[in-house]
């Protein structure tokens, strides 16, 4: 993607299901959990840089010694960061003859993380600050065991402030500074009810003291707890937790908006934001990783059973992200290279219109690195192209007794699509950019292309990309660059629809006035004298949100009056760089809607491509985002 956009964070949740001892004497260490968590949330680091939390709970411990860990940072290696000084501080223990790890039952007397439950989570900051203190886990801690809860969580909320309400109106003083905070509390108090329920029924019944906590612990019931906690949850989510009592879960929304897969065996229970890293940690077969259904619990037992029970009423429409198929997600899931390659393959016809269908006179490449699966289908299917092209013709030779060592290589030899790496991103640069208030000066760097690939003014230079949000690293950097090689014409094609319309579910990017395709829908409208239509879609934005309306986008009048082709003419447009002297054609192409369900039909959260919302909150969002816009203010909207 060549626009830096936040995105969805990443969670791990592993349980133990043999004693430590076990996993000595098979894997030859004590710690074979905790270097799963590193190595499972290593494989997720795409979905976070900006901090990482781990969680630990040891089962069956003895009144007065601690059974829940956590450890955060937001360091500039944050993952790795926290492993290493963990396992210093266990060599330290070693050293100092507090373990032996010949003898499990000292690894996890002393050392933290020597727990059969272990909980990671990488952080992508989209709002709040970016302190440790706003990395998960979260933690909720009590001196009764069933009321300890831990959570780390991948989602967003569109109704905080009304969840926040209503545990004012329950007595309650939340601290508004997060979204997970709001989370942890909900749960929290009808995790705290439950237990309270419970301790009143066992004491009438005789129950006292060690007795009475462990019936309650065991006889809590954590689905429905949840179930009553996210009843009025807006948003897209899926949820880890651990609970004092020796529970752990993961749970996902009603829509399937958000990704959760397990795998389970007579070892282990793991779970994790994505399939691939399930299979590569734990060496399973892409059949043998679940995913979680929607509106679903996943909870294991503190015994160890694994119980999957729904929660709540699946959506009518699934709308689980298509954003996470097209970029988001690690692409060496079988599945999601296949869609991604589908999706370089559908845009081929546009591609070909855009070249005059001239592959002799074509380059054609990608921006790295994560349209690189793309760039592999849009390859495939010029090749099935020009392969029908190269039959007809030499069946048409061959019939009129016409096949000469000439047209062979012609046809066969000197006219196959031609694909080269032109573009070159340059990481540590961007790195460092990241952190330097100097960025707009150096952004124009970030990217570099391979030279003398291209024939100047002969080629027709295409470059596929997955996603264009903004379109500033376009008019800033790539199209500065890829331009250095003088091709005739210099075609940019977008794996993904035109992002129109803001998203609250995940993705960062509420800001409507930012998105390049909205942009050049009001530059449209300014050129044919229509700007009044702003007027009218603000009062009725303003109206929608006063009447408690999110039935239907307002926001979709912007667009109605223009094709898809003349949004994408403009953008080409708007995205040249200024004080620009060069001559080169500029054409962007972006994937269309129905290319994109036929490629991605289980995956229909399009929201962002067609303002089809799943929850009422996603429409509130949108209309004011554009109030913000209108007004002039800039922040999130929701």
């Amino acid at each position: 993607m060549s626009d830096d956009i936040g995105h969805h964070c990443g969670i791990a949740l592993i349980r133990l299901r043999k004693p430590l001892a076990h996993f000595a004497e098979k894997y030859g260490t004590c710690l074979w959990g905790f270097n799963q968590l590193f190595l499972l949330m290593e494989k997720q680091h795409n979905r976070g840089q900006d901090g990482a939390g781990i969680g630990s709970m040891k089962l069956n411990v003895s009144p007065g010694e601690p059974f829940l860990f956590r450890e955060r940072s937001t360091s500039s290696n944050a993952l790795s960061e926290i492993f290493r000084e963990q396992m210093i501080v266990y060599q330290k223990m070693v050293d100092a003859g507090e373990i032996y790890p010949e003898f499990p039952d000292t690894v996890k007397q002393s050392f933290e993380y020597g727990g059969e439950v272990l909980m990671g989570h990488l952080r992508y900051g989209t709002y709040g600050s970016y302190g440790a203190t706003a990395c998960h886990p979260y933690f909720r801690k009590s001196n009764w065991a069933g009321k300890n809860l831990m959570l780390a969580a991948n989602f967003n909320l569109t109704n905080v402030d009304a969840l926040n309400q209503r545990l004012v109106g329950l007595g309650q003083h939340p601290i508004f500074q997060t979204d997970t905070q709001a989370i942890l509390e909900e749960i929290s108090y009808h995790l705290d009810a439950a237990n309270d329920t419970l301790m009143v029924e066992g004491e009438e019944q005789g129950f006292f003291g060690p007795e009475l906590s462990s019936r309650v612990c065991s006889e809590l019931d954590l689905p429905d707890i949840l179930q009553r906690a996210a009843s009025r949850w807006d948003g897209g989510y899926v949820i880890a937790g651990i609970i004092g009592n020796g529970d752990s879960f993961v749970m996902r929304d009603p829509h399937g908006i958000r990704t959760g897969f397990f795998v389970q065996d007579d070892e282990v229970v793991a779970f994790a934001s994505e399939r691939a890293p399930l299979m590569t940690v734990f060496g399973k077969r892409a059949e043998e990783v679940f995913e979680i259904d929607p509106a679903t619990v996943a909870l294991v037992r503190a015994n160890g059973e694994v119980v999957i029970e729904q929660i709540a009423d699946p959506a009518d429409r699934s709308a689980s992200c298509s954003f996470e198929r097209i970029y988001f997600s690690r692409g060496n899931d079988p599945d999601i290279y296949a869609e991604r390659k589908k999706l370089g393959g559908a845009m081929a016809p546009q591609i070909l219109d855009a070249v005059g269908k001239d592959f002799s006179k074509s380059v054609f490449s990608y921006v790295p690195n994560t349209a690189e699966s793309a760039y592999y289908g849009l390859m495939d299917e010029l090749r099935l192209v020009r392969r029908a092209e190269v039959k007809e013709k030499l069946g048409a030779a061959a019939e009129a007794g016409k096949v000469t060592e000439e047209l062979i290589d012609e046809l066969v030899m000197d006219n196959w699509p031609r694909g080269e790496k032109i573009a070159n991103k340059d990481i540590k640069l961007r790195t460092f950019i990241s952190q330097e208030a100097g960025r707009a000066q150096l952004v124009s760097h970030v990217y570099d292309i391979t030279y003398g690939v291209v024939r100047e003014g002969e080629d027709a230079l295409v470059v596929i990309d997955d996603s264009i949000v903004r379109g500033t690293t376009l008019k800033q950097s790539i199209i500065k660059i890829l331009s250095r090689s003088l091709p005739r014409k210099l075609v940019i094609a977008s794996t993904a629809p035109q992002i129109r319309f803001p998203d609250c579910y995940g993705i960062d990017m509420s800001e409507l006035g930012k998105f390049v395709a909205f942009q050049a829908a009001v530059e449209l409208l300014r050129e044919r004298k229509s700007l009044t239509l702003l007027d009218e879609v603000y009062e009725a934005c303003k109206k929608a949100l006063a009447n408690g309306d999110s039935t239907e986008n307002h926001v979709k009048r912007i667009y109605s009056s223009f094709s898809e082709e003349e949004v994408s003419a403009k953008i080409g447009e708007l995205v040249r760089p200024e004080n620009w002297d060069h001559q080169v054609e500029i054409v962007i192409i972006y994937q269309t809607i129905e290319n994109l369900r036929g490629v991605l039909p289980n995956h229909s959260g399009d929201w962002y491509f067609t303002g089809d919302y799943p929850t009422p909150g996603g429409f509130r969002v949108c209309h004011k985002a554009f109030i913000n816009y209108y007004e002039n203010k800039d922040g999130r909207s929701y």
